[in-house]
């Protein structure tokens, strides 16, 4: 089977959010939201990027457009502090089938074969990843302590504007060039981001500041759980020029699953096929390259195509890139090679 590293999850917002319980069910398998340590092994999942969401909008803010209204960050930390909690008490009760990993020495380790006690398959390896900064103040203190728990990936922004940056909305159709670049904070954090090694998830980040983070820096240029702008016209999804960056930058799109985000008319419908996450994946091949192409999900925080249902659908989907012409060879790059060299580059000393 095909080892897969997925570059976003919502798992530990979706376990937050169901309280005391929840953890031992996503341990032993109780096949609620898209995935759980019993059914990684089955799909195939090796590791992935296990996102902090604060400040979930009830599902009414999306039609009223109040989801973009800004959180606190007292409030933000405190919900981010429990996210970074579960996640290492699940690591201590995994039994070694699922550890928090900070380089790609863990990275490989733990996704190796010997890695998993009793499920079969591999070990998960998670990677800490922080979607939104909304936690950490302008001075800065707690993302030192982020990193010191963990933390390797930072998302500045989800689609909301914060301290930091600009998020993008989710109106259907537009285009991602809307609002202001970063903020002097928002500068800041991205140099500090860059001085600890920490990759800089491109997702959700409006076009200027994708822009001003491409000028600050020289590391990888990558968006985490994004799409092809010119196969669905959301403000989530790349342009062509911002796709060419990434490849020119030896950098990643990981591919949302999310239905919203792939289908030419914007529409949340489960009722769509697989063919329609490999014709993106195929289209950012095309344009940026097949180094350019991952996997990022969105399991736990989107709609899934039916035919995918969760994440034991992933040998679905890699079947599915081989009908839409990946060759054998560029599968495995896909799947997870390609995410394996971006955070090698990120993190190395």
């Amino acid at each position: 089977m095909i080892r897969v590293f997925d570059g976003h999850n919502d798992a530990l917002s979706r376990l937050q959010r169901a309280g005391r319980g929840a953890a031992r069910g996503f341990l032993a398998g109780d096949g609620l939201g898209h995935l759980d340590l019993p059914r990684c092994a089955r799909g195939g999942l090796s590791g992935g990027c296990f996102a902090v969401f604060t400040g979930r909008p009830p599902e009414d803010a999306y039609e009223s457009g109040a989801y973009l209204a800004p959180i606190e960050q007292p409030r933000a930390l405190g919900e981010a502090l429990g996210q970074v909690a579960l996640l290492l008490r699940l690591e201590r009760a995994a039994g070694g089938r699922l550890r928090v990993v900070r380089d790609v020495a863990d990275l490989d380790t733990q996704s190796s074969p010997s890695a998993a006690t009793g499920t079969g398959g591999s070990g998960v390896a998670a990677v800490l990843h922080l979607e939104g900064a909304e936690p950490i103040a302008p001075g800065l203190d707690e993302l030192d302590v982020l990193h010191a728990a963990g933390m390797r990936s930072l998302g500045l922004v989800w689609s909301r504007p914060n301290a930091f940056a600009t998020g993008v909305p989710f109106a259907f159709p537009g285009s991602p060039d809307q609002g202001p670049g970063l903020s002097d904070a928002g500068r800041a954090l991205v140099r500090a981001c860059g001085e600890l090694r920490i990759l800089i998830d491109l997702s959700h980040l409006n076009a200027r500041g994708f822009w001003e983070v491409a000028e600050l820096g020289a590391a990888p240029l990558v968006a985490s759980h994004s799409g092809a702008h010119a196969l669905c016209a959301s403000p989530r999804n790349l342009t062509d020029d911002q796709l060419r960056a990434i490849g020119e930058r030896g950098g990643l799109v990981g591919i949302n699953f999310h239905v919203g985000f792939l289908r030419a008319d914007g529409r949340d419908d489960a009722d769509t096929p697989l063919d329609t996450v490999a014709a993106h994946a195929a289209y950012v091949a095309e344009v940026a390259g097949v180094e350019a192409v991952g996997l990022g999900s969105d399991f736990d925080g989107a709609t899934m195509p039916a035919p995918l249902g969760d994440v034991t659908g992933l040998p679905a989907l890699l079947d599915a890139l081989r009908a839409a012409g990946f060759a054998e060879a560029d599968l495995p790059k896909v799947a997870r090679a390609n995410w394996r060299r971006v955070l090698e580059a990120t993190w190395a000393a």
